[in-house]
C-alpha cells in the first residue's frame, strides 16, 4: 500500500450539487442503451420483484480472447441519485473517452449502469412507491454482477471505477467477487460504516421528508415539497466546495440569489420515495471487516475539501494499509477541486488512472 498527496490540476468551473443534472451534458459520444430484465429478483430483505429492470449505456465494443472471455470491459458506477449518463458529461467523457484517451472506446468496452432505484432502472416512483423492496448496496452489486454476466456476457472487468456510492460499491465488489475486476478505482468514499457527521446529515435528510405531513407514509398525491426543499439544501451543502464557492458567491446577495435560483428547481426535480430509498440503501454498508480479500491493484482517491469524507478522520490512511496493492491519494483543496464532486472531474486524477492501468497490465 502507499499514500500519495498530489497537487491538483488546471482551473475548472464550479460544481456544487451532490448529484447534478445531466441535462446540459454534451452527448456527443457514440453510445448505445439497453435494458436487462432479471426475473424474480430476490432482495436481501426477503422481498422479491417479478421483474427487475436494469438500464445501461455502453461505449465501444467487447473484445474477446481465444477462449471467448471479454478482455476490455470497464464498468463505471454512479453516486447516490445519479445515473450512468452522468459519465457522459464533458468533465469526465471529454477527458477520458477522447481518441487516445485513457478510456478510449476504440480500446475499451465501457459499461455505465443505472443502479437499482436510479435513472431508468426499476425504482419506487415507477408505481410501487413505499411498497418497493428495501434494497441495499449488496442487492445493487449483485444486480450489477447479473447485468454483466447474464445480460452482457462479460465474465471479467479490466477496470471497475465508482464515484461516491459507486466508490463504496467498488469496495463491496472487491470483497464479494474477488478478482472479477483486475483493478479498482474508488473515488470519494470510505470503506467503513457510515457514522458520525456522514450519518447525521443523511438521517436529517430522511427525517425532513418523512416528517412532512404531505409525505403520507409514502403514498402522497403531491410531492412533500417542504421536506424535499430541506433535503435538497442538505445535498447542496454536502456536495459543496468551500474555496470555489466563496469565490463565485463573495457577498450575501450573491449567495441568496444563487439559493433562490437553484433550490426550488432542484427540489422540484426530486421524488421523495426515490430519494429516501437511495439514501437509505447505505444503512448496512460496512466492508471494513473484509478488506484483506481485495488483492488486485486499488487506486483510491478522495479530496481534502470533501465534507462527506473529511480527511481529518484519518480513516483512509488507516484502512489502505489493509489492501495488498492499495494506493490512497488525497487531492489537496484548491480553487480547482470540487469538494465531493471532484470524483467526476477527470483532469484532477487522470494521471492516477494511467498509473493504475499500467500497474494492472496496460
Amino acid at each position: 500500500m502507499s499514500l500519495i498527496r498530489p497537487l491538483a490540476a488546471a482551473a475548472l468551473s464550479l460544481a456544487l450539487t451532490f448529484t447534478a443534472s445531466v441535462a446540459s451534458a454534451q452527448m456527443k459520444h457514440d453510445t448505445r442503451e439497453g435494458e436487462f430484465v432479471v426475473k424474480d429478483f430476490r432482495f436481501a430483505s426477503g422481498e422479491t420483484l417479478p421483474e427487475l429492470r436494469l438500464h445501461y449505456t455502453t461505449l465501444g465494443e467487447p473484445k474477446r480472447d481465444a477462449q471467448g472471455r471479454v478482455t476490455n470491459a470497464v464498468m463505471v458506477l454512479h453516486g447516490t441519485g445519479g445515473s450512468g449518463k452522468q459519465f457522459l458529461r464533458p468533465q469526465f467523457a471529454d477527458v477520458l473517452y477522447k481518441p487516445g484517451g485513457l478510456l478510449d472506446p476504440a480500446k475499451y468496452f465501457i459499461i455505465l449502469p443505472d443502479n437499482i432505484g436510479h435513472g431508468q432502472s426499476s425504482k419506487p416512483s415507477d408505481g410501487l412507491r413505499a411498497r418497493f423492496p428495501q434494497y441495499d448496496y449488496d442487492d445493487m452489486v449483485r444486480a450489477q454482477h447479473l447485468l454483466l454476466t447474464q445480460g452482457l456476457k462479460v465474465d471479467g472487468l479490466r477496470l471497475l471505477m465508482g464515484t461516491s456510492m459507486g466508490c463504496m460499491h467498488a469496495f463491496v465488489w472487491g470483497e464479494t467477487y474477488p478478482g472479477f475486476a483486475r483493478a479498482l478505482m474508488p473515488l470519494a468514499c470510505q470503506p467503513v460504516e457510515i457514522a458520525g457527521r456522514n450519518r447525521l446529515w443523511r438521517k436529517m435528510l430522511r427525517d425532513a421528508i418523512t416528517t412532512d405531513p404531505a409525505w403520507q407514509g409514502g403514498n402522497y398525491t403531491a410531492q412533500p415539497i417542504q421536506g424535499l426543499r430541506t433535503a435538497q439544501g442538505l445535498l447542496m451543502i454536502a456536495g459543496s466546495a468551500p474555496l470555489p464557492m466563496q469565490t463565485a458567491y463573495p457577498t450575501r446577495e450573491a449567495v441568496d440569489k444563487y439559493l433562490a435560483d437553484t433550490l426550488p428547481k432542484a427540489a422540484a426535480a426530486l421524488d421523495a420515495n426515490d430519494l429516501l430509498y437511495q439514501v437509505g440503501s447505505s444503512r448496512n454498508y460496512d466492508p471494513s471487516k473484509g478488506l484483506e480479500k481485495i488483492t488486485v491493484p486499488v487506486m483510491w482517491i478522495n479530496s481534502a475539501d470533501d465534507m462527506i469524507n473529511p480527511p481529518e478522520l484519518g480513516i483512509a490512511e488507516r484502512e489502505v494499509k489493509r489492501l495488498k496493492q492499495g494506493t490512497f491519494v488525497l487531492l489537496p483543496a484548491t480553487q480547482q477541486t470540487k469538494g465531493h464532486g471532484s470524483h467526476t472531474w477527470a483532469v484532477l486524477w487522470q494521471d492516477r488512472l494511467k498509473e493504475l492501468l499500467e500497474k494492472s497490465g496496460g
